[in-house]
């Protein structure tokens, strides 16, 4: 149960088994159901039901935080850089990935982990470029979190020093509130929504690290003002990051894949320096256990 939206249900990592859609640590299932807090209303009254959803709320983010801590250690370790995309439903975010795979042509390896409610057909699209792809089906939930992610690079088992692009139930609201384990969260705003989506959705575009204006190609047939999109984002989250793209005529996609290799190669700068400081500390040690042996 989310208590974030309301949703709840089970979600299914392609090629393994169902999961309870909040999983602790050590692999038990725990689910939040409505009646509890109904419960508490009928017998405390409304405020204690308010203070029994923060509770529970705050719960689930916690143990959910501790989750993507446990990934994103797991993945700067082997100098993955993943990324976290969420947008709108109909956004385009599938069409972009299966360009960005294809214009990046091998020089990067790249693995995807696709999240919808229901099908395969966007993990099929994916593999059908030549890149790996798992999905993540969450049944009646609107986003995902980090134990089904958890477990899904459990079954990828992405290659070291390689892009992870993880793209997240169409939603603008409760993925901001749901940490992956992801270097950066990437808002994609297609021209075909309102520019003022960033201000009726401020706290996905405040989670962001970069925002894809996608679709540009049909800015000539559409009212929708970039501009003003990009002022509205960037009055939420100063400094925010902007490319303008065209997933299908290709505009602004060597900007985008110039950010990913660049974000690529910190993430493989950072593994490379703490194996190095590892060898340093292992060399230091065994000096000291042979000085102390003499």
């Amino acid at each position: 149960m989310c208590v974030t939206c309301g949703c709840g249900g089970e979600a299914t990592v392609e090629g393994g088994h169902d999961a309870q859609f909040h999983v602790h640590a050590d692999g038990t299932a725990h689910s939040h159901a409505p009646s509890h807090a109904y419960a508490l209303a009928h017998r405390h009254g409304p405020a204690a039901a308010e203070a029994r959803r923060v509770l529970v709320e705050e719960d689930i983010l916690g143990r959910n935080d501790a989750l993507a801590d446990g990934n994103r250690q797991r993945l700067v370790e082997r100098g993955i850089f993943a990324l976290n995309l969420v947008s709108s439903p109909g956004s385009g975010k599938t069409t972009l990935l299966c360009r960005t795979i294809e214009m990046l042509g091998g020089r990067l390896p790249v693995a995807v982990i696709e999240g919808d409610q229901q099908t395969s057909m966007d993990a099929e699209r994916i593999r059908a470029t030549g890149a790996p792809a798992i999905q993540i089906n969450t049944g009646k939930g609107c986003h995902l979190d980090a134990a089904m992610v958890g477990q899904a690079l459990d079954r990828l088992d992405p290659a070291d020093d390689s892009l992870l692009l993880i793209e997240n139930v169409g939603n603008l609201v409760c993925p901001a509130a749901f940490d992956l384990g992801e270097a950066h969260k990437v808002v994609i705003l297609s021209v075909t929504e309102g520019e003022d989506k960033p201000l009726k959705y401020p706290d996905m575009f405040a989670a962001a690290s970069l925002m894809l204006v996608n679709k540009c190609d049909l800015l000539p047939y559409l009212a929708f003002d970039v501009d003003k999109a990009v002022d509205f984002a960037r009055r939420i989250k100063p400094g925010l990051e902007v490319i303008r793209v065209s997933a299908t005529r290709g505009e602004g996609m060597e900007d985008w894949l110039a950010w990913l290799e660049k974000g690529a190669a910190a993430a493989r700068g950072q593994r490379l320096e703490t194996v190095t400081s590892l060898k340093r500390r292992v060399v230091e040690l065994e000096a000291l256990l042979a000085e102390k042996g003499r």
